[in-house]
């Protein structure tokens, strides 16, 4: 049995002494270290759910325990929302309670991005009825809610549950939604369909007490596509669809990824999972993380930095010896992806002949109404399937080739485009100051405002690029990883005032030559230079590039003169 504050083994008594370390219960330093280690002591976040039901649903916010308010809420999903009128320059000063807004954020959880037309019209009338018509589809195939009023959770609760969808362990100190390929099961060059393995894992261990007190979140991917359409390399757990030369087609087991301030990539572990193991191996790589991840500082809390002190080889004998009891067969590496883009944009056959549709909102930025008629489009066209996808895409499956013209100009006429810009397909954006207290800029309607600024601008402008936007430093849009990644901070404009703006990095990457962008020195520009300075770049990038060259390729390159 695994070591718990409750139920010490031997070893860590006898290893258990005055130094406090990293706080590691496998080496016997069960004393919370932090205020978010004691309240997870004091009460499992998942007891949240009874309260939220029978005392703060009726007594009101007010009546919420602040460790349940800004703390166990998590484990169900819920944050509360920035205050209006609260500008980035307060983000860091301002206590807590003084940023909060009597409203919520609610993430639904839908592992593997997997949605039936009658989970997408629930989401659609719960945003409708309950949360102000909002919802955006987040990078990890989630869709989130705001204005939500904690007197209305249960009811939402009770609409989601009904077709099936949850918020369990959606956000918090856990496992959170696990991520897989948004055309699993159903593409013509699949390697290995994963999701019997996201459903096993979502069986056994969502909801669970076993892993509802990690030191931080842990992030899954499960994908066995050959493009690599789950961003494994930045999770902090990834199985990655493989074909072993002796064993077949399996999954290869990378560990230890994750962005915000000290972004790291995931390593290889040099094995060779096979689809029934998958979840066995990933209990046991969570396990590592709850009994011997770094719970002192909320800073050094994520598996990253565990994996970057022990290494691979380390990770792999503790996992085989300790958890698994068994040695893991060794394996190849995935082959490199042939393309950049990874989001199944456009028109695609399955493998039954029938075909699939991806499309494209504008930097996830959707609304109930337009959920349910993207609903009841997918019914009217044979499809009872839709996926979500990490790049804040949508897809709807199951499409006879008769019919797929139809459904095209059904979507565009709602906004949602099959053949995008390069300027609408690659921008992301995270939720930004409108409702993240995290947040120092607005990033939603400025990347909106961007795609449209480009796409006017440079009409010919054909070359994949991914321009991320994030209003913080904490990397949600993934900004070390883009082609264009913008960091928002607040910057002096050309007069000395202090206005909106992003510190960039440029030519990031994953899939091909993954890498962290770089940081021109001094370079920062305002939110109203944005336009100005991302045109500006792409036009050197033009002027210089080689023949076939990537954008990630031309910035790693070029003079700083080009990249401001």
């Amino acid at each position: 049995m695994a070591a718990t504050p409750e139920h010490p083994t031997a070893t860590t008594r006898r290893k258990a002494g005055r130094h406090r370390g990293e706080g590691q219960w496998a080496v016997g330093h069960f004393t919370p270290l932090n205020g978010n280690e004691q309240f997870k002591k004091d009460d499992d976040g998942l007891n949240v759910r009874t309260r939220i039901e029978t005392i703060y649903s009726k007594a009101g916010f007010d009546s919420i325990d602040p460790n349940d308010l800004r703390g166990r809420m998590r484990w169900w999903g819920l944050y509360t929302q920035r205050k209006p009128g609260i500008d980035g320059g307060k983000t860091a000063v301002l206590e807590p309670e003084e940023l909060d807004d009597k409203y919520f954020m609610l993430r639904v959880r839908i592992d593997g991005g997997r949605l039936t037309v009658a989970q997408l019209r629930a989401i659609g009338e719960v945003s409708e009825q309950f949360a102000r018509g909002t919802a955006d589809i987040t990078d990890r195939q989630n869709i989130q809610l705001h204005w939500v009023r904690i007197e209305d959770v249960p009811a939402i609760w009770e609409k989601l549950e009904a077709v099936g969808l949850s918020t369990t362990e959606a956000c918090g100190d856990c496992p959170r939604v696990i991520i897989g390929s948004p055309v699993a099961g159903i593409a013509a060059d699949e390697i290995i369909d994963g999701t019997p393995a996201v459903d096993e894992i979502h069986e056994r261990y969502i909801g669970s007490k076993e892993f509802s007190n990690l030191p931080r979140k842990f992030k899954t991917a499960i994908s066995g596509s050959p493009v690599q359409d789950v961003v494994h390399e930045i999770n902090d757990v990834a199985f990655v669809g493989v074909v072993h030369p002796e064993h077949g087609p399996g999954f290869d087991l990378w560990v230890g990824g994750g962005l915000s301030t000290n972004p790291k990539l995931a390593q290889r572990l040099g094995t060779w999972v096979p689809l029934d193991e998958v979840a066995d191996v990933w209990a046991g790589v969570v396990g590592i993380f709850r009994d011997y991840g770094y719970r002192r500082l909320r800073t050094r809390a994520r598996l990253k930095f565990l994996m970057a002190d022990w290494g691979p080889e380390k990770f792999r004998q503790v996992l085989e010896d300790e958890y698994l009891k068994r040695k893991l067969v060794d394996g190849p590496a995935p082959e490199q992806p042939a393309h950049k883009w990874r989001d199944h944009i456009g028109v695609h056959r399955q493998q039954d002949g029938r075909f699939y549709v991806g499309f494209a909102p504008r930097v996830g930025r959707v609304d109930g109404a337009t959920l349910t008629k993207v609903a009841e489009l997918a019914a009217a066209h044979g499809s009872d399937r839709l996926r979500t996808t990490v790049e804040q895409k949508m897809i709807i499956l199951d499409v006879t080739e008769d019919r797929v013209d139809s459904l095209v100009a059904g979507l565009e006429a709602l906004d949602f485009q099959v053949d995008p810009s390069p300027f609408r397909r690659g921008t992301m954006a995270c939720t930004g100051i409108e409702f993240c207290k995290l947040a120092i800029v607005e990033t939603k309607g400025r990347g909106a405002a961007l795609i449209d600024e480009l796409e006017r601008r440079m009409p010919d402008f054909q070359e994949p690029i991914t321009i991320n936007l994030n209003g913080c430093p904490n990397a949600c849009a993934r900004i070390q990883v883009a082609d264009i990644g913008l960091k928002g901070q607040l910057v002096l404009d050309d007069d000395g005032n202090q206005v909106e703006g992003y510190q960039v990095h440029l030519g990031g990457a994953l899939g091909l030559e993954a890498g962290f962008g770089r940081k021109v020195r001094g370079l920062k520009v305002t939110s109203a230079e944005l336009p100005d300075y991302v045109e500006r770049v792409l036009r050197n990038f033009e002027a210089q590039r080689t023949e076939g060259e990537r954008f990630a390729s031309w910035a790693a390159r070029a003079e700083e003169g080009a990249l401001k």
